[in-house]
């Protein structure tokens, strides 16, 4: 029985890892992709912040639809006039972020500096009261947050201006080099594993 299921086993596994193998090259142009694409977020900071508010922006309009349509597809639900109102502040916030990118950056980016600080103070107090193995780098990471939350709200609003666009740049650029890393290991790893003819 072993040695009936063991070779069709082996023949599934390397028409798998062919069929991972030729998608490598995709992944690799994708993590390259990014990784340009945040380095020119970043070099475009405000531009790219103004992007994104919008973005954000024309994603709550689309959350407001579905929040309303699912209202009144369900008129007689209890739920109704929840998902009713979450719709109404969706359509707001989609309308106030498109219309006034900046405004809502500098409120996006309190939030951010607001997260940063409360983050860090939270993976400085766990590290330390745990002392989980490797607690040292939480700690490190919690200083970290802390800091860039207080430099965030010591620039706090010119600080709206460049800040959301830099962390999605850099966000894409993270993104992409773990994309090709992923791409390159796994072509490393694959190449073991050719069929055998």
């Amino acid at each position: 029985m072993t040695s009936v299921s063991q070779p069709s086993f082996t023949t599934t596994l390397h028409e798998k890892m062919a069929g991972l193998r030729k998608h490598l090259g995709w992944f690799l142009a994708l993590g390259i992709f990014e990784i340009v694409a945040g380095i020119f977020a970043v070099n475009y900071a405000f531009s790219s912040t103004i992007v994104s508010v919008v973005t954000l922006g024309v994603l709550f309009l689309v959350a407001a639809g579905a929040q309303v349509a699912a209202a009144i597809m369900a008129p007689t639900w209890r739920g109704f006039f929840l998902f009713l109102l979450l719709g109404f502040l969706y359509c707001g916030a989609g309308v106030y972020s498109v219309s006034y990118p900046i405004e809502a950056a500098e409120g996006l980016t309190f939030m951010l500096a607001f997260l940063f600080l409360t983050g860090g103070v939270f993976r400085i107090a766990i590290s330390l009261v745990e002392r989980f193995p490797s607690w040292g780098w939480t700690l490190l990471d919690g200083i970290v947050t802390v800091m860039l939350g207080v430099i965030i709200l010591s620039l706090w609003p010119v600080a709206s201006l460049w800040v959301p666009g830099t962390l999605v740049g850099i966000d894409l650029i993270a993104s992409g080099v773990a994309m090709s890393m992923l791409a390159a290991g796994a072509r490393t790893a694959l190449a073991p594993l050719a069929p055998v003819s």
